[in-house]
């Protein structure tokens, strides 16, 4: 298996209040080609907020990008997002297979012409 340096590339970690707002952030990023993929999981939180301890279901979104774009999905998210203080978390990579980062890079990047 071939690897690369992943140094550029990361996975921003965002969660939304429900499915109909996720695919909404999810669709948007994945069609501005600032994201190749995102993943949307069904989550149960457990979180401070306004001083009081509050557990919620929420949707958990994995996006996976590069690391430059980081500043556009982050006013995206907002764009389209219910929450007061959205959760925009960047978390860098270190490695991956070169088909993987390919694939991201390619993807993330907006057709010239």
């Amino acid at each position: 298996m071939q690897t690369r340096s992943a140094t550029e590339f990361c996975v921003v970690v965002s969660t939304a209040g429900d499915l109909t707002e996720a695919h909404r952030i999810a669709d948007a990023l994945v069609e501005a080609k600032l994201a190749a993929c995102v993943q949307i999981t069904q989550i149960s939180s457990v979180y401070r907020w306004r001083d009081r301890v509050e557990t919620s279901g929420e949707v958990r979104l994995a996006i996976k990008s590069r690391s430059a774009l980081f500043d556009q999905i982050a006013a995206m998210i907002k764009e389209h997002h219910s929450y007061d203080t959205p959760q925009i978390l960047m978390l860098d990579c270190a490695a991956g297979t070169a088909e993987f980062l390919d694939w991201i890079e390619e993807s993330t990047t907006p057709a010239t012409g």
